[in-house]
């Protein structure tokens, strides 16, 4: 395998977790506080591409394969905690 090959195979492992974070980083955004919203967006966006890249990974690792519901009931309740906390969440 050359490198390119290598790194789509490692694009497409992590792209649904920057996907969710894409969608999910604007609606933070839009709740934020004084930062200006697009810095605020990237700033989410980045937290939770990240995290979902780490759960996708640790799915491959332990699951021996790429794709499994289970990985990806991982990712969604991930996301969402670190959303959550991302929000404000335990302060209000």
């Amino acid at each position: 395998m050359d490198a390119l090959a290598l790194l789509l195979h490692l694009l497409n492992l992590v792209a649904p977790a920057w996907g969710l974070a894409a969608l999910l980083a604007p609606a933070l955004a839009w709740r934020g506080g004084a930062r200006p919203r697009w810095r605020a967006g990237l700033a989410h966006g980045a937290w939770l591409g990240v995290w979902g890249s780490a759960v996708l990974i640790a799915g491959l690792v332990l699951t021996g394969r790429d794709g499994r519901m289970a990985t990806y009931a991982a990712l969604v309740g991930v996301m969402g905690t670190v959303a959550a906390w991302r929000d404000g969440a335990g302060r209000r």
